[in-house]
């Protein structure tokens, strides 16, 4: 399931894109201000950020360069109709920019847009490695390495959080799913198995006592 950090200070309108997000199948998260939001980020995984700009102590301009640090699309939902402002947020990577009233539908028709667009990428490179998010393959000096699904699932998770320390737990859920009942060693026979098919030893780092994390390697 798509994961949503909803952004936004106003708790009525909040609630009210939480409500509409659920029903249309994805799980929304809701924070209140931008150093909420940041905190937010360093503990759980999404997949896009929907962000008003008029925040307390942090507008959405001052996080939106964090969030495109992390890879995660941004859509901003805002009642600052200014073209000067959007053009602004447009400059500095966001993804769309929507004006406040709006429509619930087309914030979410937008939102699986955005979404598409991001997984349409032909392929991310790291080091000798072809990561191929659409077909699901990884070729690595140019010969097909096999990953069964849960290999790739965990690959893809750690592409999409670099930089960011996962629990054990987390990588559970984002994989394995809410309802899987194994153990946390699952996770770690998995992060050995990546290491040595993809000779990632140095780019999948052991957090002590917390999980793994994923930090591109320089080219050797």
């Amino acid at each position: 399931m798509m994961k949503v950090l909803v952004v936004e200070d106003d708790r009525s309108i909040s609630d009210l894109i939480r409500m509409n997000l659920e029903i249309a199948g994805y799980e929304a998260l809701q924070v209140y201000d931008g150093v909420e939001a940041l905190d937010f980020l360093g503990r759980e995984v999404f997949h896009i950020v929907i962000l008003d700009v008029m925040l307390p102590v942090m507008s959405g301009f001052d996080i939106l360069q964090e969030l495109k640090r992390r890879g995660l699309p941004v859509i901003f939902l805002t009642a600052r109709d200014q073209v000067s402002d959007k053009v602004r947020a447009l400059n500095l990577g966001a993804d769309d920019y929507m004006v406040k009233p709006f429509e619930a539908v087309e914030l979410i028709a937008r939102m699986a847009a955005v979404l598409r667009r991001y997984r349409s990428h032909p392929s991310i490179v790291i080091r000798d490695l072809e990561i191929c998010m659409e077909e699901r393959v990884v070729r690595k000096q140019g010969q097909e390495v096999y990953l069964t699904h849960k290999e790739f699932e965990l690959l893809t998770l750690f592409i999409q959080n670099q930089a960011i320390a996962l629990s054990r737990e987390q990588i559970l859920e984002h994989v394995w799913g809410y309802d899987y009942m194994g153990e946390t060693r699952t996770v770690d026979m998995h992060v050995q198995r990546l290491r040595s098919k993809l000779d990632l030893q140095d780019a999948i780092v052991t957090v002590y006592k917390i999980g793994y994390r994923f930090d591109i390697p320089k080219s050797k």
